[in-house]
């Protein structure tokens, strides 16, 4: 019988699943992305999808939210650009800020993509409950809370 584990020595499991958990996302993603010959890579779907809901944020908002630096933001970015798929346009507010903006190629391609990027969720989601959901992400939150102070 394994002995009780303490917070301590649950806290690195917690965060062993989820480093597994994005490995195993980032796998499945880039095997889908191979199978369909798309030109894309996971951070450039990842900034893609996140436009693709709430297009018109700013570089650093969007690297935030996704939690990327603002140099390899900058970099991601420009890809998006390069590839039709993004577009970057002066903040009337503050005209040092370019806002990002998906594309109509962007939106046709997310268009493509959103039905296994939610088979994904929905599977790995499979035989949970709301509740378990929300717990983790309290959890998670709190932990992250906690190592910014």
């Amino acid at each position: 019988m394994e002995p009780t584990k303490n917070l301590t020595e649950l806290a690195r499991e917690l965060w062993r699943e989820m480093a597994e958990m994005r490995n195993s996302l980032r796998q499945y993603v880039h095997v889908k992305i191979k199978e369909n010959n798309w030109d894309i890579s996971m951070e450039l779907v990842e900034i893609l999808g996140l436009i693709y809901k709430r297009s018109g944020l700013n570089q650093q908002e969007i690297a935030d939210i996704i939690v990327k630096d603002k140099s390899s933001m900058t970099y991601l970015i420009d890809n998006l650009v390069k590839k039709g798929l993004a577009e970057r346009t002066e903040d009337q507010r503050d005209r040092r800020n370019k806002l990002i903006y998906i594309t109509e190629k962007g939106k046709l391609l997310m268009e493509e993509l959103t039905p296994w990027v939610t088979e994904i969720y929905e599977k790995a989601t499979r035989e949970l409950l709301t509740d378990d959901i929300l717990n983790a992400l309290s959890v998670a939150r709190k932990m992250n809370e906690n190592l910014k102070q």
